[in-house]
């Protein structure tokens, strides 16, 4: 695990936890509790998605759920170095495997991004953003979660939000204007410390409202949303970029684990 930010000695190194093991998190009762309180954060911000595409990045399926009620179209793209997992629950796959930096997906072809444990995996983040740009559409939106750097989850490996390099607000505001993204709003969650106490994890939703007025530097997670510039240059890598079709994951390829533990 490595959390200095722009380290060299990260290079060529796959920062992802495994799929199965974040998969596992999200069925824990801590799990259970982060998926709710990071998910009303995520669906405060983006509460009419109404005719729109939603594309998930990283491990984003815990929280895309609620936008099936009213997206057009919800998928989830899982980067290779992380693995995947089939998802919805007993419903048609919806996922599938790409290299984060060379995503299957046509340009300007979805309206919104939500980045979850993938950014701060990725050993190639400036690349993952670039692609998140082009593949949004003009005016389109990216919502970018990521652990803070400052807080207790950020230093334990408990949760998925212990690997990986974590960031400050501010390093991920700089890193996404630097990628033709406009910063819009910066929101914070997890305030709530990462302890398995059933009686602590009962009282998380009381000391999250709490903490999030009193201390905010206990946030585990920052959350920036932000927009495509759709003017200028795009520095964008010159590849022979071949697009194939969306490949998903039989129910069988999910690392040998039933899919009945795949989280909603």
């Amino acid at each position: 695990m490595c959390h200095n930010q722009n380290n060299a000695t990260t290079n060529g190194r796959n920062l992802f936890q495994d799929v199965v093991d974040v998969r596992d998190f999200y069925q824990t009762p801590l799990g259970k509790v982060t998926r709710q309180l990071l998910r009303a954060r995520i669906r405060g911000m983006w509460p009419d998605v109404r005719g729109q595409s939603v594309l998930g990045l990283g491990f984003a399926t815990p929280y895309l759920q609620p936008f099936r009620e009213q997206a057009e179209r919800v998928l989830a793209i899982m980067p290779a170095g992380q693995g995947v997992v089939h998802w919805p629950r007993d419903e048609p796959n919806l996922t599938a495997l790409a290299d984060e930096t060379e995503l299957p997906l046509q340009d300007y072809s979805v309206d919104r991004i939500l980045m979850v444990h993938g950014l701060e995996g990725s050993d190639h983040p400036g690349d993952m953003l670039r692609e998140a740009w082009r593949v949004l559409a003009g005016g389109g939106r990216l919502l970018v979660v990521v652990p803070n750097r400052r807080s207790l989850w950020a230093q334990l490996e408990r949760t998925p939000f212990g690997f990986g390099q974590p960031y400050s607000a501010g390093q991920l505001s700089r890193l996404l204007r630097k990628h033709s993204f406009t910063p819009l709003r910066t929101e914070r969650s997890l305030f709530f410390l990462p302890f398995r106490n059933r009686s602590w994890l009962r009282a998380a939703s009381g000391w999250e409202a709490f903490a999030r007025h009193a201390m905010p530097g206990l946030a585990g997670a920052v959350i920036i949303e932000a927009t495509k510039q759709v003017y200028g240059a795009m520095p964008v890598k010159r590849v022979h970029r071949r697009l194939p079709a969306m490949m998903p994951v039989p129910a069988t390829a999910t690392r040998g684990l039933p899919r009945d533990r795949t989280p909603d």
